[in-house]
């Protein structure tokens, strides 16, 4: 293995990906002064956005499709991925 992804550069993750994360450290840093409450909003907050993202592309892709149809692809899309490994 590389040895990015056994050391930790600044700003960075041990992933071996080059991209730098400035903000990585802050991010946890507000993470950990959270209540588990409000770690479970945000959560609940990015699924809704994720959502809604993956909805807004899917009416892109498919300008003429109903609703109902875009229910329908969004839910085909969602079982293809249902534990899926990544």
């Amino acid at each position: 293995m590389s040895a990015a992804i056994h050391s930790r550069a600044e700003g960075s993750e041990p992933t071996g990906d080059p991209k730098p994360y400035p903000n990585h450290r802050l991010y946890l840093q507000i993470l950990r002064r959270m209540t588990p409450e409000e770690r479970l909003r945000k959560a609940f907050e990015l699924s809704d956005f994720a959502r809604s993202l993956f909805l807004q592309g899917l009416r892109r892709r498919f300008p003429d499709a109903s609703e109902e149809q875009i229910r329908r692809i969004y839910l085909d899309r969602l079982s293809r991925c249902h534990n899926r490994n990544y």
